[in-house]
């Protein structure tokens, strides 16, 4: 239990620093759109990106486990998309839970996503411009094959600056977290979205560093052009609540990217941060 504490304080006091930035939400709507259009076929995919003077310089189907992806530059900007899941029911349930060592990283990750995240690594690493920085975005499976592969890119000395994804499920470890504080996260969630939740996590649960946990921001959605933010153990904490619930039509819905859209299209207009609060206790203190 004790070598657990300085690796829980690190993840509950360093994310702090973070949240006091502004978020600029027209960023993100520009990031939300690209993941939006990941779904689309190449056509639209790439009248969308004139539409927005974007250059397509890739965009590929690995065949292996048709993971889709493009990549954009704009403004001295290279930015990778990926696609998420195709049927958005069965994203909820599609999630292998096994954590396995990564020797590149040399933490534990969900391998699903570590392979996804390879196999573009391996493909786009010729398109890329080592001079110049990379952003990276995705919905669901797409946002969490970002996270990976942001983490890869770091490790072969690129730049990157920016990271945003939506509906991102869990990608490694506390540890694994801990090893990758510094990484540009923003992960922009709805309320009732349960795939950036699962697994779900008990307050006592958080003596065993191998369980799921989440990286960089979270920023909650939470509608009428009003935002929260979480981090640590209060962004693990928010499954708990979700425990006892039967994922049904409403959290599908939350799951959309239309529903992001129309979110963040509010928060452009007029954003209010309201504070977050768990309702929870963990050993006898308060996590609000």
């Amino acid at each position: 239990m004790f070598k657990t504490l300085p690796i829980l304080a690190s993840l509950l006091l360093a994310p702090f620093q973070l949240l006091s930035a502004q978020h600029d939400f027209t960023e993100i709507d520009v990031k939300a759109k690209l993941a939006a259009v990941a779904y689309s076929n190449a056509d639209v995919i790439k009248s969308a990106l004139e539409n927005q003077s974007q250059v397509l310089v890739h965009q590929s189907t690995i065949e292996e486990n048709q993971v889709s992806y493009f990549l954009t530059e704009y403004n001295g900007v290279q930015t990778i998309v990926i696609r998420g899941t195709a049927n958005e029911a069965n994203v909820m349930v599609d999630l292998d839970l096994e954590l396995k060592p990564d020797t590149q990283l040399n933490i534990k990750l969900h391998q699903g996503f570590a392979s996804g995240a390879r196999a573009i690594l391996n493909e786009v690493k010729p398109y890329l411009k080592a001079d110049q920085p990379v952003h990276l975005t995705g919905h669901s499976l797409g946002g969490a094959i970002a996270v990976v592969l942001g983490m890869y890119l770091e490790k072969s000395d690129f730049n990157v600056t920016q990271i945003i994804t939506f509906g991102q499920p869990k990608v490694t470890n506390v540890g694994g977290a801990d090893l990758f504080t510094d990484l540009p996260l923003i992960r922009v969630v709805t309320p009732d979205d349960i795939v950036p939740l699962v697994p779900p996590i008990s307050p006592l649960q958080i003596r065993d560093l191998d369980i799921y946990w989440h990286m960089g921001v979270g920023v909650i959605l939470d509608g009428n052009g009003k935002y929260s933010e979480v981090s640590g153990v209060k962004s693990a904490l928010r499954a708990t609540k979700f425990t006892s619930s039967v994922p049904g039509q409403k959290n599908i819905n939350a799951h959309m990217m239309t529903e992001y859209i129309r979110l963040i299209e509010q928060l452009k207009i007029s954003a209010q941060e309201i504070p977050y609060e768990t309702g929870i206790s963990l050993f006898g203190l308060s996590i609000n």
